[in-house]
């Protein structure tokens, strides 16, 4: 049986947004390495001693040549992101690629020679109003100096990347890509393997989740080899920066301390017991004896539901407008102005993402939409990415990306609106329940699960530095140990599950990236909790709060909406909503 047709089959992106043609970007890149060339000559050992009008201008240039790199880079990765599987794309990624990293190695002197300003005459030069929308870049430059190396050092490690650390992603990714899993007689991709897992017919979830393992099973060796490569490749850089532990460059580029992060893990694991009294309520729910691995997802009762690409587009449009008109103008620009890239595709790259490009340019969102519930939420998530891009690229190229933690929250934001609708859409209380259901299974893998993943991320780290190279079964000997802690009995996992572990990309592409989604997740629950309490005053400071990009530290920005990051009890509000929820669930499961 083939995969039902959702009419986004031809909602693909239009990237001629960023360049008519790929000669137009071979213009625009060599002008972008020009422009670098020409930096470097007129401002190259002379940072420590440029007046404020001067560094201003240095200031400029630098962002400009920046820009035009990424915006050769964002079409080249984008242009390959759908065709994992073609040569002649992954050869353009790949000169795009190494280009840029010599641009960035003639630029890379600036940060180092900024560094090294004396405290006094930095402090001087930030008071100045001409570098306001530097500042923040400027100081968080700064931080970094303790972990700098000299700049032939940098170079170095730069030119390394590309046929190093960069090679082995691509090769990871495309692998992933390539993989086809066989299920009843169909040839399926990735996305399309693991959405069987949200279907209702649980014999088919089982099938799913062992043709899954069979094809992981048959890759384990080059897998555990990237994986072993790459967390090699980690702990020498770390080693040679000086970090104290594996996750600190992590917390450094997400702003945040570390006992910040601490806290949120610690908060998290704390409240397992939250992980067992779902599952408990969700294999009551599903009428089982036994609640298994691939049983996780199952949608509950009415909640199975097929939604067209169309039917998710008004969704996420009404949920968004109602909360504020220009949160809704900007996401209907994504589908009238071609966007998103929106169908499952062979050789396409699996999930999804929302990658923000340039601020001359706008974002652009990619999904694996098969029109089930938890698509419409993910193209929610992404669309949540856009517009937060969208509106934070005034604050120009240096200071218009957030940092992960805050990344997530206008994502989770713009999924808990879709929810919300959603749920004022039912009256009766089986539907309220599979929905909530539904929503409390993302909590659960947004919460539980990517803390569960950052325990299995701290593990493998700590034992590739202290045993050497791992083999693909302490591999999964970790990865069990960390995910049976957060069922404590209430999932009984499969023998197959074993190597789930090999997948899942952001343990190679952002060592350390998994707790943001937590965080985020966190932080919207108190968020919406203060949304409720003040409706009419919040959207347009959470609007503002968008706006704001990556112009000031975390705590400052959502400090101005009433939230203190930096209080470690603050954690407990968000997971008490989710206990909440739970509650909620029991309460509707008891009424049906």
């Amino acid at each position: 049986m083939k995969p039902r047709l959702t009419g986004a089959e031809d909602v693909r992106w239009d990237l001629t947004d960023l360049y008519p043609n790929v000669d137009a970007l071979r213009k625009d890149l060599d002008a972008a390495a020009e422009g670098a060339r020409a930096f470097a000559a007129t401002f190259h050992g002379k940072i420590a001693d440029l007046s404020v009008g001067r560094l201003r201008a240095a200031l400029d240039h630098f962002e400009h040549v920046q820009e035009k790199a990424a915006r050769a880079a964002t079409y080249a990765y984008l242009n390959w992101a759908t065709a994992t599987q073609s040569s002649e794309r992954g050869a353009l990624l790949q000169h795009v690629r190494e280009v840029c990293a010599r641009i960035n190695q003639l630029l890379l002197f600036f940060d180092l020679e900024w560094m090294q300003v004396d405290s006094a005459r930095a402090a001087q030069l930030l008071a100045r109003s001409e570098l306001g929308g530097f500042r923040h870049y400027l100081v968080r430059e700064r931080l970094l100096r303790p972990y700098t190396l000299s700049e032939p050092e940098e170079k170095i490690l730069q030119e390394a990347a590309v046929t190093g650390r960069s090679a082995w992603m691509r090769f990871f990714t495309e692998t992933l890509g390539g993989m086809r899993f066989e299920l009843r007689g169909e040839s399926l991709s990735q996305q399309h393997i693991l959405a069987k897992l949200y279907e209702s017919d649980r014999e088919l979830r089982h099938e799913a989740a062992l043709s899954f393992t069979e094809v992981l099973q048959e890759r384990t060796h080059a897998l555990t080899y990237v994986f072993n490569t790459l967390l090699a490749d980690k702990a020498s850089r770390d080693r040679l920066r000086g970090f104290p532990h594996w996750i600190k460059s992590r917390h450094l580029a997400n702003e945040i301390s570390d006992d910040t992060a601490q806290a949120l893990i610690d908060a998290v694991t704390s409240r397992y017991d939250l992980v067992a009294r779902y599952y408990t309520l969700k294999r009551k729910v599903l009428g089982l004896s036994e609640l298994f691995d691939y049983d996780r997802y199952a949608p509950a009762g009415e909640n199975d539901t097929f939604y067209s690409w169309v039917e998710a587009r008004d969704l996420t449009l009404e949920s968004f407008s109602a909360f504020h008109p220009q949160l809704g103008d900007i996401a209907r620009k994504f589908f009238t102005y071609r966007w998103i890239d929106a169908p499952v595709v062979a050789g396409k790259q699996g999930g999804a993402f929302s990658h923000g490009a340039v601020p001359g340019a706008h974002p652009y969102v990619m999904v694996n939409f098969t029109g089930r519930a938890r698509d419409v939420q993910t193209l929610a998530h992404e669309l949540g990415h856009g517009v937060h891009q969208y509106l934070s690229r005034k604050q120009g190229f240096l200071q218009a990306d957030t940092p992960l933690t805050t990344a997530e929250t206008a994502s989770v934001f713009g999924e808990m609106l879709v929810f919300q609708t959603l749920l004022s859409h039912e009256s009766d209380p089986k539907a309220q329940l599979a929905l909530l259901i539904s929503k409390i299974d993302d909590t659960m893998a947004t919460v539980f699960r990517q803390i569960a993943m950052n325990r299995f991320e701290d593990a493998i780290h700590k034992a590739r530095r202290g045993e050497g190279e791992l083999s693909s079964e302490r591999f999964s000997e970790l990865w069990l140990d960390t995910q049976s802690a957060m069922f404590q009995g209430s999932v009984t996992l499969g023998e197959h599950y074993r190597h789930w572990w090999s997948y899942i990309p952001h343990f190679l592409h952002t060592p350390g990236y998994v707790y943001a989604y937590a965080f985020g997740e966190l932080l919207v629950l108190a968020l919406y909790a203060r949304y409720r309490a003040v409706p009419d005053a919040f959207p347009e400071q959470y609007m503002r709060l968008l706006s704001a990009g990556g112009s000031d530290w975390p705590h400052v920005l959502v400090g101005r909406l009433g939230i203190n990051l930096e209080d470690p009890a603050f954690w407990q509000q968000g997971l008490q909503a989710i206990e909440d929820m739970i509650t909620r669930a029991q309460a509707l499961y008891a009424a049906a």
